[in-house]
């Protein structure tokens, strides 16, 4: 994570930060973090842990005000970044609502968006990337962002959808990522799991591998998980408008399905779950990474996070237009 001298250092905050997959992406492009928010103690845990110069506040977005950051990082902040919980939106959701209305303004979630615009008024960045699931544009969705960055002063901004197995992530990831610049990012090879895990040692025995152990299966899919074939699941259940599968079986010739916070894979070759270092290798998060907290919590973070090699590539978009 060191940070190349020879460029000139800009600054961001990332709002609903997580563990810190867009963050360090951003870090690695040479940018200082100034501040982070989370609201979740595990994921600012190892957030902290991973970035222990930064100062990470545990709150509610909604508690906090632009003019206590103004305070804090005592300068002017370049990039704000904001990945909102994606609930309401979702279509792995279930109880997802039918009205976009409804999911922006009767869930206790969907109005957090417009606390990061808020901020985003407050303090008047030269760039901004807020990251959600794509649905979140369905029908007035599009419209409703648009109004509300318009009421901040912010007439232009750009959805940018990207698929990051198009950009070297090895898992399928389809988002959104609403911004005052249009990301044009090069596509790249798509990248296969078996590039990417087959080469670590076995889970069951000791090693220098962080976060690298063996996981039992849970109760409900032992048996189910035992001799599945690849690229079929254990658990299938209802969406809000698919069906979602649990406990696949990856397929090493292949990409990794999506990976969620609830997500949990079957290893390719061996009958056994993910580790979690694998199942963070699918994210696109180095070694270097370590992940804190319960087994469930670690799963979590490195499904709701952002792979740090696409917010690597928006960084070093954003930096050159701020260079320029």
């Amino acid at each position: 994570m060191a940070l190349n001298s020879e460029k000139k250092q800009f600054s961001f905050i990332d709002l609903f930060s997580g563990s810190g997959g867009f963050s360090l992406g951003f870090v690695q492009e040479g940018f200082e973090d100034k501040l982070a928010i989370e609201i979740d103690e595990k994921a600012a845990q190892t957030y902290k842990h991973n970035f222990p110069n930064s100062k990470v506040w545990v709150r509610d977005i909604r508690t906090v005000h632009g003019l206590e950051i103004i305070e804090e990082v005592k300068d002017s902040v370049d990039v704000v970044l904001a990945s909102p919980p994606c609930e309401p939106f979702t279509a792995a959701n279930p109880k997802r609502r039918k009205s976009p209305l409804e999911r922006f303004y009767d869930t206790p979630q969907g109005d957090l968006i417009f606390h990061a615009t808020r901020i985003i008024g407050d303090l008047s960045p030269s760039y901004f990337v807020i990251e959600n699931v794509v649905p979140i544009v369905d029908s007035e969705g599009k419209e409703i962002i648009k109004e509300e960055f318009k009421s901040i002063g912010y007439n232009k901004i750009h959805f940018n959808f990207l698929s990051s197995e198009k950009h070297g992530c090895p898992s399928y990831r389809n988002r959104v990522f609403i911004s005052n610049v249009y990301l044009e990012m090069v596509s790249q090879r798509k990248k296969k799991v078996e590039e990417v895990m087959l080469d670590l040692p076995s889970p069951s025995y000791p090693n220098d591998v962080p976060n690298h152990f063996r996981i039992p299966f849970a109760k409900q899919v032992k048996n189910e998980g035992i001799g599945i074939r690849k690229g079929h699941a254990a658990v299938y259940f209802k969406g809000a408008s698919r069906e979602n599968r649990n406990w696949t079986k990856l397929d090493e010739k292949d990409l990794a399905p999506t990976v969620m916070g609830k997500s949990r894979f079957i290893h390719p070759l061996e009958d056994r779950p993910l580790s979690v270092r694998e199942q963070a290798r699918l994210m696109s998060f180095p070694d270097s990474f370590i992940f804190t907290g319960s087994v469930e919590a670690m799963f979590n973070q490195i499904g709701e996070a952002v792979p740090p090699i696409i917010s690597k590539q928006i960084a070093k978009i954003i930096r050159s237009k701020l260079e320029k």
